[in-house]
């Protein structure tokens, strides 16, 4: 009997994956509520027009992807998945609601947005890796490519609800509440944990305990090519390019005059093109590495005609050829490096990922953000632009040496075709 979810949706046949979809989908809806609010709270409330101030913001909530990293891949590869889940929804949940109550009293100070985003960003980092790598758990490595990708396109299309959601909210009762609808969110997930039918997860495989965990996954990173290329890509565009919370307020108020409608819209388009990224993710078999160079050219193209865009419109069309690009570089990163990494080191490698690509930010978004306040939002589009580029010239070094080949995890490994497409 043919299976009633195929192609695209083909990991929804799985009763787990069907718990876990939309547990994950309310809560990613929370949490693009959230981002919304916070950068409108910083930037319009508790300082005029400050892009440092978001950027230091985004510095802080990301430099723990970095900071910790010793620990949250030991924690993804050592620890039970779910349980670790459960315990960095939860506190996520908890902060939020915290944050809320701050704000929706009067007595939030911009310090106190430091602290949480620094607070959020440490849970955040613990279950990042774990949360990528428990989608192996759930349908298993035949599945694994098209499951990244309905992860992926669950979050870009929170990401069209969550900013004009947080948009109305902040117009219509304060911007408080927007953080307190982010907490009850958690719940969801929550409770998609819960319900998960334990006997049908596929369990990775519990790396031994003992000292040198994360060297260990560092070193086998360094013994890799394919992924130290990766790494270096990732790294470009994550700290200089992935700063879209500077580049849409700033554009949206200090080049269009926008109001908080017209900047969560803004987010909201742009999630057009990171869902068609994702979709056309999960309609692929496999992941190849030239998807890679593909995303970094176009994604610095989409930077750079935002840059010179004159109108609000022509903008808002820029940003989605920039979220087709950057979910097409992430995703193929996220498979290609899980679908060829050895089962027990996919914790630690996972939390490298996520520690370059993110970690990053404490780097590139305080830069990006002077760039804005001194030279204007333009300039530091630019700036993404030039790190798609320079990602895009690092792909194209790496295919004229034929590196761009299969690669295996073992003997007995099913290879992953890392050539074109």
């Amino acid at each position: 009997m043919k299976a009633p979810f195929t192609g695209v949706f083909r990991s929804l046949h799985g009763f787990n994956y069907r718990v876990w979809a939309p547990g994950a989908f309310v809560s990613n809806v929370g949490t693009w509520v959230q981002r919304t609010a916070q950068d409108w709270l910083v930037f319009t409330q508790l300082t005029h027009h400050d892009a440092s101030a978001i950027g230091l913001v985004m510095a802080l909530q990301f430099g723990p992807q970095l900071l910790l990293l010793p620990w949250t891949g030991f924690a993804a590869d050592h620890f039970n998945q779910r349980k670790l889940l459960i315990a960095t929804q939860a506190t996520m949940g908890g902060l939020a609601i915290a944050l809320g109550l701050l704000t929706v009293t009067g007595v939030v100070q911009l310090w106190h947005v430091y602290v949480f985003a620094f607070l959020f960003g440490s849970a955040a980092a613990f279950d990042a890796p774990v949360r990528q790598t428990f989608v192996a758990e759930l349908v298993g490595d035949a599945d694994l490519h098209n499951a990244v990708a309905l992860n992926s396109t669950s979050f870009n299309a929170a990401r069209m609800i969550g900013p004009a959601v947080s948009g109305v909210v902040i117009a219509a009762i304060g911007t408080g509440w927007a953080f307190l609808f982010n907490g009850a969110s958690f719940a969801a997930v929550l409770l998609s944990l819960a319900f998960l039918r334990l006997s049908e997860l596929h369990p990775n495989a519990r790396a031994p305990r003992g000292r040198g965990g994360f060297t260990e996954g560092f070193r086998y990173v360094w013994g890799r090519a394919d992924l130290k290329t990766i790494l270096v890509m990732l790294f470009l565009i994550g700290t200089f390019g992935l700063n879209f919370p500077i580049f849409i307020s700033t554009m949206a108020i200090g080049v269009f005059h926008a109001d908080a409608r017209g900047y969560g819209l803004l987010s909201s388009i742009m999630a057009i093109g990171t869902v068609a990224g994702a979709l056309l993710g999960a309609r692929r078999e496999k992941p190849r590495f030239r998807l890679l160079l593909t995303g970094a050219g176009i994604f610095g193209l989409g930077c750079a005609l935002a840059a010179l865009t004159p109108s609000y419109w022509l903008f808002a069309g820029a940003l989605v050829v920039i979220g087709v690009a950057a979910l097409t570089l992430t995703n193929t990163s996220n498979s290609l490096m899980q679908l060829t990494t050895e089962p027990a080191m996919r914790g630690r490698v996972m939390a490298l990922r996520v520690g370059v690509a993110l970690g990053g930010t404490p780097i590139g978004a305080p830069i990006v953000g002077w760039v804005a306040d001194t030279f204007g939002p333009r300039w530091a589009l630019g700036v993404g632009a030039a790190s798609g580029f320079a990602a895009a010239a690092v792909a194209i070094s790496v295919l004229a040496r034929q590196i761009d080949r299969p690669v295996s995890r073992g003997p007995t490994a099913d290879r992953v075709d890392a050539s074109g497409d």
